[in-house]
């Protein structure tokens, strides 16, 4: 697990509880179809899991 995942907002966040806000916002999404990069780990891994109804993950490769 050392790539990088791409985390896309799909959904809006309205009428969603604040446990999901405070998720997508924990994982530095601001908007709708902004994707955000992060490294692979099981944290943001659990987060996206918690929202995965909201979001769309893809697996980036490493470049250098």
């Amino acid at each position: 697990m050392s790539g990088k995942l791409r985390i896309t907002l799909l959904r809006g966040l309205s009428g969603r509880t604040a446990y999901h806000r405070k998720v997508v916002r924990g994982l530095g999404i601001t908007r709708l179809n902004r994707p955000v990069v992060r490294l692979d780990t099981p944290e943001i891994r659990g987060m996206v899991e918690k929202v995965k109804f909201l979001v769309r993950m893809e697996e980036v490769g490493e470049t250098s």
